[in-house]
């Protein structure tokens, strides 16, 4: 039996507790059943794996990794939604209601209780304005995140996977990269979702280098002390007493960089 929620269920199930999409809780609701089929191939879900879900609306993709076997870790801002899921769910997954991050650099804290000690994949539709800032610091601050499978905006899946010397390239990219692999699934027009977005998506999938770097404490500096002014040269934006590496060019500008040479850089200081 195909469980998967169509729009007219969504819908339906947002009368029934008179409710109307929010805009601002970016609500856009994945209805396209092929996309969420896409979503859920990607992320190949195993039986008793730990799934953190971030804004699970109405629960569609929640009821999928239900029945695919998964934990489910889910996070839900709009405190009408939460009791909505509470209700169809109960105990079939651990709710948070909130926001996923405490501020831009730091997780729920309910959520990092929830997870425990285990390790645990982000399979999710991401509200837009979440998507950067959560991507960041799971990649940044949560080592036991061993992967990622979302929906997200599809200007921020090109910065992810920018090439150097492109005008999507800049400090999220530099950082993803070289932290994990990504790999655009799929590309997914507004008519997927319901309220139809301004934007076109894409379906991303993150996967996180084994061992995980280190990054040098200082290399998110100087990437966006450089970014702050990308049309300049780097001499100009790091400045006349900046240690460059023997025979690095600095009139080179920051986009032209690939992520392994802003390591170089940095190691240096």
């Amino acid at each position: 039996m195909d469980i998967m929620q169509d729009l007219r269920t969504i819908k339906d199930l947002l009368a029934s507790r008179d409710l109307q999409p929010k805009h601002r809780f970016g609500q856009n609701f994945l209805h396209d059943q092929n996309a969420m089929r896409t979503l859920l191939a990607a992320a190949t879900v195993q039986p008793n794996e730990t799934i953190l879900e971030i804004g699970p609306g109405t629960g569609a993709l929640t009821e999928c990794l239900l029945e695919a076997g998964a934990r489910v870790v889910a996070c839900e801002l709009d405190r009408n939604l939460a009791a909505l899921l509470r209700d169809r769910l109960g105990k079939r997954i651990t709710l948070i209601e909130g926001d996923c991050l405490q501020d831009k650099h730091t997780l729920n804290a309910a959520i990092i209780e929830a997870l425990g000690e285990t390790n645990f994949r982000l399979v999710a539709n991401l509200p837009y304005s979440a998507a950067t800032p959560l991507l960041a610091t799971l990649l940044e601050s949560h080592p036991r995140c061993t992967g990622m499978v979302a929906t997200i905006q599809r200007e921020v899946a090109d910065r992810l996977a920018a090439m150097p010397d492109t005008s999507e390239i800049g400090p999220l990219t530099i950082t993803a990269q070289l932290l994990a692999t990504i790999e655009r699934v799929a590309t997914l027009k507004p008519g997927c979702f319901w309220p139809a977005p301004d934007v076109t998506s894409a379906i991303i999938r993150i996967v996180p280098r084994v061992p995980r770097p280190t990054l040098p404490s200082q290399l998110r500096r100087i990437i966006d002390q450089a970014f702050q002014q990308r049309r300049k040269q780097l001499r100009s934006s790091l400045g006349a007493d900046f240690a460059f590496p023997a025979g690095f060019n600095t009139m080179r500008r920051p986009e032209t960089l690939s992520p392994q040479e802003w390591v170089v850089l940095a190691s240096g200081l």
